[in-house]
C-alpha cells in the first residue's frame, strides 16, 4: 500500500489558490498529515521549441517553489512535499486523491479562464475526486476570526449521511468549534407531521456522534425550506459540509459552490 499524499492542495500563485493554501496547512496541521503542493502546468500553443518549453516549466517551478515556501514558513514543522506535473490540473488533482486524505482548492484559478462562480479545475474535481474535497471560497481562512462561527452539515434522506457527518464532526473536534446539523423539508399537506419525523430522524442519526465525544456543541436545525437556501443563509459559518456523488454534484451541492459565504467541503 502506498503512503497516503495526505493533504494535496492545488496551487497556481492566484490569490484563490493562496487562500487554498492557508486552509490546508490548517487541515495538514490538524490531522497531523503531509502537504503535498501540487502545481500543473502545460504548453499551449501546440509545437514549440525546447528554449520555450524550458522556461515555461521553469516559471512553473518558481511557482511552486513559492507555494511550498510559504507553508514550510508558516508551518516549520510540517512535512510539505512539492509536487510539479506537466499536464492537465484536473487530470493530476483526480489522479492524486486516489492516494489523499483530502484534497483543497481554490474556487477559481488553476489555469482557467475566471469566467464562473466556481472554476472548471474546483469542479471537475469535486465530481471526480476519490476522496472529500475542500473549496475555499468566501473569507477562506484569512483574515482570522477571533469567534469562529460553526462547522455546518447539510443532511439528506440518503446512505451519504454517516459520510457528511463523520467528516463535519471531525472538523469540529479538532477545531473546537460547535456543530450545525441542518436538514430542511418541503411543505406538505400535514406540516406537524413531517417536523417531528424530521427531528425525530436527526435526532436517531445524531445519538451516535453525541456519545463518541460530548465536549463537541451539537445544534440542529430543521427549517422550512429548500437545502440549499437554508445553508447559504448561515453567514457565520465556519465550513459546510455536504454529500454528493461520484462523477456528479447536485442542486445542493451546486448551490454551496456559487453562493456559500465560507469554504465548502463536498464528501461521498
Amino acid at each position: 500500500m502506498n503512503e497516503t499524499l495526505g493533504v494535496v492542495i492545488g496551487y497556481d500563485g492566484t490569490d484563490h489558490s493562496m487562500q487554498a493554501l492557508d486552509w490546508a496547512m490548517d487541515e495538514a496541521e490538524f490531522r497531523k498529515l503531509p502537504l503535498t503542493v501540487c502545481h500543473a502546468w502545460q504548453w499551449p500553443y501546440g509545437d514549440a521549441d525546447q528554449t520555450g518549453r524550458d522556461s515555461l516549466r521553469r516559471a512553473a517551478e518558481h511557482v511552486l517553489w513559492h507555494g511550498a515556501d510559504c507553508a514550510r514558513t508558516s508551518s516549520p514543522g510540517l512535512d510539505v512535499r512539492p509536487d510539479l506535473y506537466e499536464g492537465s490540473a484536473t487530470g493530476r488533482l483526480e489522479e492524486l486523491s486516489a492516494e489523499a486524505e483530502l484534497v483543497v482548492v481554490g474556487s477559481r484559478g488553476l489555469g482557467a479562464v475566471a469566467r464562473a462562480i466556481v472554476g472548471s479545475v474546483a469542479a471537475h474535481t469535486v465530481a471526480h475526486a476519490r476522496c472529500p474535497v475542500i473549496v475555499v471560497r468566501g473569507k477562506g481562512s484569512l483574515p482570522r476570526s477571533p469567534h469562529p462561527g460553526p462547522i455546518v452539515a447539510g443532511l439528506a434522506d440518503d446512505d451519504k449521511v454517516d459520510a457528511v457527518l463523520g467528516f463535519a464532526f471531525t472538523e469540529a473536534a479538532m477545531r473546537h468549534l460547535p456543530l450545525l446539523v441542518v436538514h430542511a423539508w418541503q411543505p406538505s399537506l400535514d406540516p406537524p407531521a413531517v417536523q417531528n419525523a424530521t427531528e425525530n430522524w436527526l435526532a436517531r442519526a445524531l445519538m451516535p456522534w453525541r456519545e463518541k465525544d460530548p465536549t463537541v456543541r451539537i445544534e440542529t436545525h430543521t427549517p422550512r425550506s429548500r437545502v440549499g437556501e437554508a445553508l447559504a443563509s448561515i453567514a457565520d459559518a465556519t465550513l459546510v459540509v455536504v454529500g454528493s456523488s461520484h462523477g456528479w454534484f447536485g442542486s445542493v451541492t451546486a448551490a454551496m459552490l456559487g453562493h456559500a459565504p465560507c469554504p465548502v467541503a463536498i464528501v461521498r
